[in-house]
C-alpha cells in the first residue's frame, strides 16, 4: 500500500493522471471543440492587442476593450452583409473552374503530366474537400455565426474582468483541491505560451501572406480576387502544406488566363513569398522549438486532420509545440 501511495505521489505520475484526466475532458466536450477554441483565439489575440494598444496609448484598459470590440463587430457586421454574397458566389465560381480544368484534357503534355500525378495521389479529392469545406462554412454562417458571436460574448467579459478573474481564481492555490489546481496552472501557462505564441504568429504569417499574394494577384489581373484572397488566407494558416495546396487553384487560374508563361510568373510570386515568410517572418514570429522539420510536419497535420478534421489543420502544430513543451524537449543548440 506504501508503494503504492509513494506511486501516485510521484510529482511526473501525478501530472500524468491529471494531464489525462483533462484530455477525457475536452474529449467529453468535442462537440463543444469550436467554441472552445474560437473563445480562446479571440481572447489571447483581442488581449495582446489591448495591451498593445492601451499601453502605447496610454488609454484605460476597458475602454480600449470595448472600443476593439466595437470595431470588431463593425466590420463583421459589413463583412457579412456586404461580402458574404460575394464571396459565397466567387468560391462557387471556382470550385466550377478548378473542377473544369482538372477534368478536361490539355494542349500541353506537362500540364497533362501534372493533373495525372494529382489524380494519382488523390490531391484533387483532398482540395475538393476544402473547397467544398469552405462554401458549406459560409454557406452555413448561421450556427457559425452563433458560434462566433458567443465566443466574441464570452472573450469580452473575460477581458473586463481579467484581473478579478485571476484574482478569484488565485484562491484555489490554497483550496481542497491545491494540488490538481496547481497541475492544471502549470499546464495553462504552457498552454498559453506555446499554443498561444504559435496560433498568433501563425495569423499574423496568413494576414501578411494573404495581402502580398493578394496585391501579386491584383496586379497579374486574376478573376474571383476576393474568393482567393480568403482560400489564401485560411490555406495561410496551415504550416508548410498551405503553400502547397494554395498553388493547385492558383496554378489552374494563371494557365486558364495566361498559358504556362503566366504559371511561371504565378510560381515566381509564391516562391518570393514563401521566401519572405521562411527567413523573414518565421524567425521573428516563431520561437526555436516551433523549428521543426518537414518531415514532422507534415506528419502531425496528417494525423491532427484525421483525428479533428479542418481544426486539425490549424491547430495540429500548435497542440504538438504545447506537447514538446510539456516534455521538456529543447534544442539544445540553441
Amino acid at each position: 500500500m506504501e508503494t503504492i501511495r509513494s506511486f501516485f505521489n510521484n510529482n511526473s505520475v501525478k501530472r500524468l493522471v491529471i494531464f489525462s484526466i483533462l484530455v477525457f475532458l475536452f474529449y467529453m466536450l468535442r462537440s463543444m471543440i469550436n467554441l472552445i477554441l474560437i473563445t480562446f483565439i479571440f481572447s489571447f489575440l483581442l488581449d495582446r492587442l489591448v495591451n498593445i494598444v492601451s499601453n502605447k496609448f496610454n488609454l484605460h484598459r476597458k475602454l480600449t476593450v470595448v472600443i476593439s470590440y466595437l470595431l470588431i463587430i463593425g466590420l463583421l457586421s459589413i463583412g457579412v452583409i456586404k461580402y458574404l454574397p460575394i464571396i459565397i458566389v466567387e468560391i462557387s465560381q471556382l470550385v466550377t473552374q478548378l473542377q473544369l480544368f482538372l477534368t478536361q484534357r490539355h494542349d500541353h503534355v506537362l500540364v497533362n503530366y501534372v493533373l495525372s500525378m494529382i489524380e494519382t495521389n488523390q490531391i484533387s479529392n483532398y482540395l475538393e474537400q476544402g473547397f467544398t469545406f469552405l462554401l458549406r462554412y459560409f454557406s452555413g454562417m448561421s450556427k457559425i455565426g452563433i458560434q462566433i458571436m458567443m465566443s466574441l460574448i464570452l472573450s469580452l467579459f473575460f477581458l473586463l474582468e481579467k484581473p478579478k478573474l485571476v484574482e478569484f481564481t488565485s484562491k484555489f492555490k490554497y483550496s481542497k483541491i491545491a494540488p490538481f489546481y496547481n497541475e492544471i496552472e502549470f499546464f495553462a501557462k504552457k498552454f498559453v505560451l506555446t499554443f498561444g505564441k504559435v496560433i498568433e504568429a501563425q495569423f499574423i504569417i496568413a494576414l501578411v501572406n494573404c495581402g502580398l499574394t493578394t496585391l501579386a494577384l491584383w496586379i497579374m489581373d486574376f478573376p474571383q480576387l476576393l474568393g482567393l484572397s480568403i482560400l489564401i488566407f485560411f490555406l495561410g494558416l496551415i504550416p508548410v502544406a498551405g503553400v502547397i495546396i494554395s498553388l493547385i487553384p492558383l496554378i489552374a487560374i494563371a494557365y486558364t488566363i495566361g498559358g504556362i508563361m503566366q504559371v511561371v510568373y504565378i510560381l515566381i510570386v509564391i516562391m518570393i513569398i514563401h521566401s519572405i515568410e521562411a527567413y523573414i517572418l518565421n524567425p521573428k514570429l516563431m520561437s526555436s522549438k516551433t523549428d521543426l522539420p518537414v518531415f514532422y510536419t507534415f506528419i502531425v497535420l496528417i494525423f491532427s486532420e484525421h483525428f479533428f478534421g479542418i481544426w486539425g489543420l490549424i491547430v495540429g502544430i500548435p497542440v504538438f509545440v504545447f506537447l514538446l513543451d510539456v516534455l521538456d524537449v529543447r534544442n539544445k543548440n540553441k
